[in-house]
């Protein structure tokens, strides 16, 4: 496991800390862009060890009273039913979706802005439902020349034709379901109402990564890069706050690109831009909060190595072309890498060629590896998941948990009647079957008891699998890799 490198009782503390004096520097009212994921941010905890995935969205309940939620989501994306890739669910969902887990944590969600509407039907269906179910929405139109058009686009017939979007509280933060939903766009708005009506509220930004304040080609930074690789997205260093300050500091193309053009909006809103960089606009305090260096570095080497192997997934499974692998190869390079750090990836390979069959590996969290193959009765991903569950609980290794009189069942109903063409059980299925052992079999309780053990284990498999075991360990939190081959040499794959 992971050696924490990060404290997140430290980032709470000051990441809230630093809100509310960003707040204080305005008219008691701050717009807050806030890029990635609030929840469940697990890239985070990843390059991070320590951070938890929930840090944000705890950070934000300190400033409960003072916060409340505006969601932002483009038209275009309600009407192509955009999907979110990693929880395989469309855009207008999501917004349901995290409107329901703001509320579970005490957060008040005051708006959602369809963004970029142009009279777009499904557009009209989503706004209302909304109102349906008693939320306010505003529409925010497209803008000719759009960011570059100043003139237009800072005056009454640009951001003066959006709905004003009614705020009671002091912090008021823009999120999204994903990238490129106008939430920048919300915020200016915003301001430039605001002003119109008196009040001199201000704008931030809160993104987790580049951190800032580590150098470019530190690891977690690279990391970040191989994130966001598909997107074309690349640090780089602040321009603008070398010139201003004679310091250099860590940002992104994106943001530095943008700049002028912002600060230039600025100026017509405000009277003057009270930022001299990007850099200056963001409130991200997690580069004060490694605590071990060596362990977030060694961590996001591990990240880089991870997304290096997702990447070649990808590229043959025809979502993914070659540029994207060479991208994450010269990160790789950067970073004084290579996937010889991923031994549990060489554990696997080695079964694989012993067996002639798929094989997969697990490193438990005292750095034990233990492999799995491929059998008769479960396949490889649900041999290795019961294996290391064996391991954990301290039984023997060959006692059977599960009888082969209870999966032979499952089998039959698998192949005769749900028209499958694989007996072997998949590793929700093997997990399934094991719980239903644990009534009557003590030790396959105490082996299913170590599930939660097995969240931030490495993992890999000599092949691709299918959604099923893919999805199974990602919902135990296991970090899986695997080989860019399949099983067969099918064309179809399922």
């Amino acid at each position: 496991m992971d050696k924490i490198g990060f404290d997140s009782g430290r980032y709470r503390e000051f990441q809230s800390s630093h809100i509310q004096e960003r707040i204080g520097q305005f008219d008691n009212k701050l717009y807050l862009e806030f890029g990635g994921k609030l929840f469940d941010d697990h890239h985070a905890s990843r390059v991070l060890p320590g951070f938890a995935p929930d840090s944000k969205i705890c950070m934000l309940q300190e400033l409960a009273d003072k916060a409340e939620i505006v969601i932002a989501i483009c038209a275009s994306d309600i009407e192509k039913n955009k999907i979110r890739g990693d929880l395989g669910i469309t855009y207008d969902v999501e917004v349901l979706r995290l409107i329901d887990a703001f509320r579970s944590h005490g957060l008040y969600v005051g708006s959602v802005v369809i963004t970029r509407y142009a009279g777009q039907p499904a557009a009209d269906a989503f706004k209302r439902r909304m109102e349906s179910l008693g939320m306010k929405v505003a529409l925010h139109y497209p803008i000719a020349g759009y960011p570059n058009n100043i003139p237009l686009i800072v005056s009454d017939e640009g951001y003066g034709k959006n709905d004003y979007v009614e705020t009671t509280r002091p912090l008021v933060v823009v999120t999204a379901p994903g990238p490129g939903s106008g939430k920048m766009a919300v915020c200016l708005s915003q301001l430039y109402h605001e002003y119109k009506r008196g009040v001199k509220a201000g704008y931030a930004k809160f993104e987790t990564f580049p951190i800032w304040n580590l150098p470019l080609q530190h690891p977690v930074n690279l990391a970040y890069e191989a994130a966001t690789a598909d997107l074309g997205d690349m640090n780089m260093i602040d321009p603008f706050h070398l010139a201003a300050y004679g310091a250099t500091t860590v940002n992104y193309n994106r943001d530095v690109e943008v700049f002028p053009v912002l600060s230039a909006m600025f100026e017509k809103i405000m009277g003057q831009c009270p930022y001299k960089s990007p850099t200056d606009m963001g409130v991200n305090m997690a580069g004060y909060c490694i605590v071990d260096d060596e362990a977030v570095c060694a961590a996001a080497r591990q990240e880089i190595v991870r997304r290096y192997y997702a990447a070649l997934c990808d590229r043959r499974v025809g979502l993914a072309d070659d540029e994207l692998v060479y991208k994450l190869e010269l990160l790789m390079q950067q970073a004084k890498v290579d996937t010889s750090i991923r031994t549990v990836a060489a554990a696997a390979q080695r079964v694989a060629e012993e067996t002639g069959n798929p094989a997969s590996a697990i490193q438990l969290p005292d750095g034990e590896i233990v492999t799995g193959k491929t059998t008769a009765l479960m396949g490889a991903s649900s041999a290795t998941l019961l294996n290391a569950l064996k391991r954990l609980a301290g039984i023997d290794h060959g006692l059977h948990l599960i009888s082969p009189e209870a999966l032979e069942p499952i089998q039959t109903v698998k192949v005769k009647h749900l028209g499958s063409t694989n007996p072997r059980l998949h590793s929700d299925e093997t997990l399934i079957a094991l719980a239903s052992s644990a009534t009557a079999n003590p030790l396959a309780a105490r082996a299913l008891a170590q599930l939660d053990r097995l969240r931030g284990c490495e993992a890999h498999s000599s092949v691709i699998l299918s959604p099923a075991d893919s999805g199974t360990y990602s919902k135990l939190g296991l970090r899986l890799t695997c080989e860019p081959q399949y099983e067969t040499n099918k064309l179809y794959h399922k």
